[in-house]
């Protein structure tokens, strides 16, 4: 709907006669676009436009809605839609009237030389003059100048829609990459406490010598060296919480000072989006409906081109007054008018008019290959984000099911050395595999949450800040 304002005020404005926005050009694509999406039978229609709130974390959605206010991105995205309109504005400049007032003032003085004639003459002159001049768009160059650069309009626009959508996905992956930073580190304190507590146990039975001929001596230096490698863990850990909030923080258009806060853990995953057809996808994803409006774009630019060849027909007039006395400069007594046409055709330019038809027509190819590319790669962002959004559900079913027996294993290993039924090296590897499961579920968490926003994105899903 904006983008039919705009093209109406443009409209208005223009003066360059009848005007129609570019015809779609999408129909060349349709047949690119299968029946159904082969990573998935899900296919319920719609476009979801509140997907940010379905984390259901009010902090998340006023952090989208602070970044899109006050990102930098954002900023430049909406001054380009500004220069675009502009420039569809001042694209009809040729076609409307031009008019311009002067004031002319003059005194001059002439000296004669030899008899009879010697002496001197002062002549004063002032005048006014208001001036008009037009070139009729008969053959509609302008107007076909005036309709790419609304086409070019239109696309700006859809390109900042996309930033938005895209900026709004960023922060969100950003969110979640700070609360998997939250949760892997206090997953590293929980380790280091359990090595300490492991640490404890086996120095006391070394102490107590329970084993023989000192064995636990070397059971007691693995398990300082886990304690170590723990400590290094926790303060890797706490690094990349401190690097999640400053890249937060620079989305947000903040500077980065590493002091926002997060949740300390992961948000819940949303139910999955309506995929809807592939040939829906066509009409609601921006950077599609961008590519297609430079095609339609280069079309008229062609059209432009080809009826520069015609001959241009121009209309002058002017009107004012001229006199000796600038007290009589706006006396109608002393009125001047003058009315003015030409015609002019172009015979020889030296090849200017044939090359530049030729470089449209290669732009217009141009653009429609990018338009190909840009369906293509679509499709392929929806395939892929289903087909992963399928496959991480697996693995985290596995990876949880994993991460339940590696902690029974834990405790069991535990309980058999404090019983001496165990070695310290069960122990510690048993230890070891839980860790390193729940940091994988972790990160698997956040991986899927990832894709659901690159699905949400991949299937054009719209952004609305708060209370638009």
């Amino acid at each position: 709907m904006r983008n039919i304002v705009l093209a109406i005020g443009i409209l208005v404005l223009s003066g360059c006669g009848k005007f129609t926005i570019p015809d779609m050009k999408m129909g060349t694509m349709k047949k690119l676009a299968p029946d159904s999406w082969t990573a998935s039978s899900y296919a319920r229609g719609g476009v979801d436009r509140a997907w940010v709130k379905r984390y259901s974390d009010g902090k998340l959605n006023r952090l989208v809605a602070e970044a899109i206010s006050s990102n930098p991105d954002m900023r430049v995205a909406s001054e380009r839609v500004r220069q675009a309109e502009q420039t569809a504005y001042l694209a009809g400049a040729p076609g409307r009237v031009k008019s311009s007032i002067g004031l002319d003032g003059q005194r001059r003085k002439n000296l004669f030389i030899g008899f009879p004639f010697g002496g001197s003459q002062t002549n004063n002159t002032y005048g006014i003059d208001w001036m008009v001049n037009w070139e009729p768009d008969l053959w509609g160059r302008v107007r076909a100048g005036v309709e790419a650069s609304v086409a070019d309009a239109q696309a700006a626009e859809m390109e900042r829609s996309s930033v938005q959508s895209s900026l709004a996905a960023r922060v969100c992956k950003a969110w979640f990459n700070l609360c998997e930073a939250n949760e892997q580190n206090l997953l590293a304190s929980e380790a280091h406490e359990v090595r300490k507590r492991t640490v404890e146990s086996i120095r006391s039975k070394f102490e107590l010598a329970l084993t023989g001929e000192g064995g636990n001596a070397s059971d007691l230096r693995l398990a300082e060296t886990d304690i170590a490698t723990s400590l290094a863990n926790k303060a890797q850990r706490e690094g990349e919480v401190d690097a999640a909030k400053r890249q937060l923080e620079l989305l947000l258009g903040r500077y980065p000072s590493g002091i926002i806060g997060g949740k300390m853990i992961l948000p819940k995953l949303p139910s999955r989006p309506p995929a809807g057809l592939p040939s829906e996808l066509l009409m609601r994803r921006p950077d599609i409906l961008a590519a297609e409006r430079k095609f339609a774009s280069a079309g008229r630019r062609i059209t432009e081109a080809k009826r520069a060849i015609y001959p241009s027909f121009k209309l002058t007039g002017s009107t004012g007054t001229t006199t000796d006395q600038l007290s009589k400069i706006t006396s109608s007594q002393f009125g001047i008018w003058s009315l003015g046409a030409n015609l002019s055709q172009n015979i020889l330019t030296g090849g200017q008019v044939k090359g530049e038809i030729k470089i449209r027509n290669s732009k217009q190819k141009q653009a429609l290959a990018e338009l190909h590319s840009t369906v293509l790669n679509a499709f392929g962002e929806v395939e892929a984000a289903l087909a992963a959004d399928k496959w991480l559900a697996r693995r985290i079913s596995q990876m949880q099911k994993a991460l339940t027996l590696a902690k029974d294993a834990a405790s069991s290993t535990e309980r058999d050395y404090a019983d001496a039924n165990a070695d310290a090296l069960t122990v510690l590897t048993a230890q070891t595999r839980k860790i390193e499961i729940a940091s994988q579920v972790v990160t698997l968490r956040r991986m899927q949450l990832d894709n659901r926003v690159n699905l949400h994105l991949a299937l054009g899903g719209e952004f609305k800040p708060l209370g638009k």
